[in-house]
């Protein structure tokens, strides 16, 4: 295949498209999903003036799991966590599945 021909592969394909294809979407997705999660935890904690060590106290966890769940490169987070640190600035988690 030359090369014009292989850049010419994604014009007029989503970005998404070009995502899947490249067999990256999913975890593409996770880590944008946890930076959005992470930013809005940030900010609550922000509007209550909030630090970490009292942050973790309300959920109850200990700081490193604080940091992880803040951590907007880290996907791994669990339900659990997901709910405590939402609770914590008086917040709720709504999750929903879509048709892709």
């Amino acid at each position: 295949m030359n090369n014009q021909h292989e850049e010419n592969l994604h014009i007029g394909s989503s970005f998404e498209d070009f995502l899947a294809e490249e067999a990256i979407l999913d975890a593409v997705t996770a880590v944008a999903t946890k930076r959005v999660i992470a930013r809005q935890i940030s900010e609550g904690m922000a509007a209550l003036k909030l630090s970490k060590t009292a942050m973790a106290q309300k959920m109850p966890t200990n700081r490193a799991s604080l940091n992880r769940l803040l951590d907007e490169e880290d996907t791994s987070l669990t339900l659990t966590t997901l709910v405590s640190a939402a609770a914590a600035p008086g917040k709720k988690v709504k999750t929903e599945l879509e048709p892709l």
